[in-house]
């Protein structure tokens, strides 16, 4: 059993080759631990012979709390010069990455941990700052530094992926309009890995970062999976033309709805010449009119064939309403040339001229994407990955109250939700991957 106090002190503070000078006792403020290396006499790097001490400086770290109080670690860092007049070396400053790096005044397994706290566990900045009693930007500054670090030696993150998925979270709002700045998720949906985020919605941003990948990386894509997105289309067109398109079904489906709603509104305008009220008949039949019809009870189904009896004169929302369900019905086929057929004549019916005109705008929508929609029948991907990898996205929006900076914004984001192996924190520096 240890019983030399200094020692026992020294195995408390952690830190290798390193001897406590002393401890002060702040009564209203952090514990400060004096400590300096151990080691023989250095030798000059230019000439290699023995060096002699200059003078010592101390230096002040941020560290880990310790007994549930903030701590800081004092480091009495010894300047050596070489003495030699023919030597160009002058004097120079010991180093230790295990404690602390270069010009950081965060120790390394301060910011080890910090990096921990804030990517892979999502606390805000702000209680691990107050945790250390260091200021915001000591934190956020550091989890960058050594998130970005991580993720450049974490080759295994992105790896072999079947089905790319792709699509838009909002990033913030700038300017005196408050101008919606959005990025774009790429997602493996098979693993529900995030891959990257990038700046906008365009075509441009993931196509230059599919354009940095290896081209035997993008040969082994199958499946680009996206929502009705044209840019996105674009996208997976240019750079992954061998790969089948999948639209996503729930963006399908959430289209023929909105074309539902469409017709229910212009119909209300045109029978009772204003918008809908609490009273009107098809105001009140709103929510049943997107719900699945399976899920209707006879009691809902009842009130939703009154209400239209009573206002939708011409049935027109009721036709949308069908031609809904139809669409919806796509995905109960289980064979993809059924599919193929059935997708092609809907398209059809969907345009034919005794339909409401947004129905026909739906049946234009399913002809142009029929090859996307279908090929959910092959593949049976979706962007439903996507989405929950787009939910945890917007946690970490939420808790930081916000984003002004992008850089900032996606190291959080793939901290958070892009997967990480941790494992690999403790065997780097940042100093070491630059």
């Amino acid at each position: 059993m240890e019983t030399d106090a200094t020692r026992m002190c020294e195995v408390l503070v952690g830190l290798p080759d390193v001897k406590v000078l002393g401890v002060i006792d702040q009564l209203e403020g952090p514990l400060i631990v004096r400590v300096e290396t151990r080691g023989l006499t250095p030798r000059c790097a230019g000439c290699g012979r023995p060096a002699d001490l200059k003078d010592r400086d101390e230096v002040t770290h941020v560290d880990l709390p310790v007994f549930g109080r903030q701590a800081k670690l004092a480091w009495v860092k010894r300047r050596w010069r070489c003495l030699h007049g023919d030597c160009a070396v002058g004097s120079w400053t010991e180093t230790s990455d295990e404690i602390a790096l270069g010009d950081r005044f965060v120790t390394t397994r301060a910011a080890r941990w910090m990096t921990l706290q804030v990517g892979g566990h999502g606390r805000t900045v702000d209680e691990v700052a107050a945790d250390l009693g260091c200021d915001w930007h000591t934190v956020n500054d550091t989890v960058v530094e050594w998130g970005e670090a991580l993720l450049a030696v974490d080759d295994d993150r992105v790896a072999d992926v079947e089905g790319l998925g792709l699509d838009e979270t909002l990033f913030n709002r700038t300017g005196r309009w408050r101008t919606q700045a959005w990025c774009t998720s790429i997602v493996d949906v098979g693993r529900g890995q995030l891959l990257d985020v990038v700046e906008g919605r365009s075509a441009a941003g993931p196509a230059g970062w599919l354009a940095q990948r290896p081209a035997e990386w993008l040969a082994a894509i199958d499946y680009g999976v996206l929502d009705l997105s044209g840019p996105y289309r674009a996208t997976f067109d240019t750079m992954l033309p061998d790969a089948a398109q999948v639209a996503d079904p729930f963006h399908v489906v959430k289209l023929a709805n909105s074309r539902v709603d469409e017709v229910r509104r212009r119909v209300q305008n045109e029978t009772l010449g204003h918008r809908g009220r609490k009273d009107d008949p098809l105001y009140r039949v709103r929510r049943l009119l997107t719900k699945a019809d399976e899920r209707l009870d006879d009691r809902g189904r009842s009130k939703l064939v009154g209400l239209l009896d009573a206002g939708d004169p011409r049935g027109e929302v009721r036709m949308a309403w069908h031609a809904k369900e139809v669409v919806r019905s796509i995905y109960e086929i289980d064979d993809h040339e059924l599919a193929v057929d059935f997708v092609d004549r809907l398209a059809i019916d969907l345009q034919d001229e005794s339909v409401p005109p947004e129905i026909n705008q739906l049946g234009r929508t399913v002809a142009r994407w029929a090859t996307q929609i279908t090929n959910w029948h092959r593949s049976g991907l979706s962007n439903g990955p996507t989405e929950a990898i787009n939910n945890l996205i917007k946690r970490i929006k939420r808790i930081g109250f916000g984003f002004r900076k992008f850089r900032n914004y996606r190291i959080r984001a793939l901290l958070y939700a892009g997967r990480p192996n941790w494992d690999l924190l403790d065997t780097l520096t940042p100093a070491r991957i630059r």
